[in-house]
């Protein structure tokens, strides 16, 4: 599970993708939770980066997964909030924004950055403050 990208390569790549994702005011709109934060300061990133790739493999790495556009709850998990925060939350979402086309299972790499973008949204969220949750 590597990235394609190393140290501050990634940090800045991942910065201009969510500062892209910041325009859209449906993603802009999305926060952790109280319950959320708790929760992921409890369990620690570590884990919330297993969460997320899991979640990931099982609900976005087929070429066609099961209820796609749907398989993404609003809430129940830090790991959900983020995808939708970060348009990983389905494949039709993953096209559109981050130019990942649907049809395929998705490759490591694809994960790695995707799980990648997942944590960093939620690391913003940890280190920034508490924004409006929708």
């Amino acid at each position: 599970m590597k990235s394609l990208l190393k140290g501050g390569e990634k940090n800045s790549a991942l910065g201009g993708v969510l500062e892209t994702l910041r325009c859209s005011p449906f993603r802009r709109g999305f926060a952790l939770a109280p319950r959320d934060l708790r929760y992921t300061r409890g369990k620690g990133l570590n884990t919330i980066r297993e969460h997320a790739y899991t979640f990931i493999r099982a609900r976005l790495g087929p070429a066609l997964p099961l209820n796609d556009g749907k398989q993404t709850p609003m809430k129940g998990h830090p790991v959900f909030v983020a995808q939708h925060a970060t348009a990983t939350c389905c494949r039709r979402c993953l096209q559109r924004w981050h130019g990942i086309e649907r049809g395929r299972t998705l490759t490591e790499g694809e994960i790695e950055f995707i799980v990648d973008l997942i944590v960093a949204w939620i690391l913003n969220c940890l280190t920034q403050g508490p924004e409006q949750p929708r």
